[in-house]
């Protein structure tokens, strides 16, 4: 089967040995929000794709957290990534010229967006951000759109006297580390609640049609019944996946086509890459994270 998809792609790109002229590897970032060996083995059929295509030794970096693909990003030591829209920024503030985004995926009713939500355990009693004063709240990470900053933005407006403070309004705001780390939190009572994406279709049961909710089904870690939804933010932009900037004309052609035609070609590889069933992905720009750039701005403030 392998085989066969990587012949229908062959047919839709470049030859690898013109778009591998002017580099030796290239080099895949993955973003946390799942465990490290979770994400090296969703990517590997990227990763085996990208070095056919390519005709270049391909690697998967997963590190613990977003500032380390953002870096590896900035740094010129990653060529594509995925990110989140937040993400995107901080690489974009940090330097304008590091990457370009290509492509955003497409959710199964068309759209392009998706969700931060809140959940807690069932059992919790906990039905809505008000049950949750004086107790522990969880966010992924600080570099996170869905699991820091648009909640760290949206959360304050629910209600007055709701700050981002631990003592404030909740009795303890922590960082777990990301989307994978907040679900197993919530759901062991480590923590009272948290914050992770998702694209808000489908069914609950399943952690909707994709998201870190739907990883973590996937992956047999939760059972949705065992929770609860309490909070939704307002539709976020799907971030983007990019490619250095810097990289050969060709090799960023191949590349962006690969990844475009994967839904086509290989449903199973798409739907890893995607954490979740959608439509593949489709054209952005720049232009569509200046929203997110702009809030990420403010909250530097």
């Amino acid at each position: 089967m392998k085989n066969v998809v990587a012949l229908a792609l062959a047919t839709t790109m470049l030859s690898g040995a013109v778009s591998a002229e002017g580099i030796k590897e290239f080099r895949i970032g993955i973003l946390g929000g799942e465990n490290a060996q979770d994400r090296l083995n969703s990517y590997e059929c990227l990763r085996s794709y990208t070095e056919d295509a390519l005709g270049v030794e391909t690697k998967l970096f997963a590190p613990a957290d977003y500032a380390g693909v953002i870096q590896g990003l900035v740094g010129g030591t990653l060529d594509f990534a995925w990110l989140g829209a937040s993400s995107y920024a901080a690489t974009y503030l940090q330097d304008a010229d590091a990457v370009e985004p290509v492509l955003i995926k497409v959710n199964v009713d068309g759209s392009i967006g998706y969700h931060s939500i809140g959940f807690a355990r069932k059992d919790s009693g906990i039905t809505s951000l008000d049950d949750m004063q004086g107790k522990v709240f969880g966010f992924g990470d600080p570099n996170s759109t869905s699991g820091y900053l648009i909640p760290s933005i949206e959360i304050p407006q629910y209600k007055d006297g709701i700050t981002m403070e631990s003592g404030a309004y909740f009795g303890e705001v922590k960082f777990t580390g990301g989307h994978e780390q907040t679900i197993v939190a919530v759901n062991n009572g480590d923590i009272n609640g948290g914050v992770t994406w998702a694209d808000g279709q489908g069914d609950w049961e399943d952690g909707y049609n994709s998201g870190a909710l739907r990883k973590a089904v996937d992956a047999g870690l939760v059972d949705m019944n065992d929770l609860v939804q309490i909070w939704k933010s307002k539709p976020i932009p799907e971030g983007p996946i990019v490619l250095r900037k810097s990289l050969p004309a060709d090799v960023k052609a191949t590349m962006t086509k690969l990844v475009d035609d994967m839904f086509e070609n290989d449903a199973a590889c798409a739907y890893n890459i995607a954490a979740g069933d959608t439509l593949g992905f489709q054209p952005v720009t720049h232009e569509t994270y200046v929203s997110i750039i702009e809030a990420r701005k403010l909250k530097s403030k």
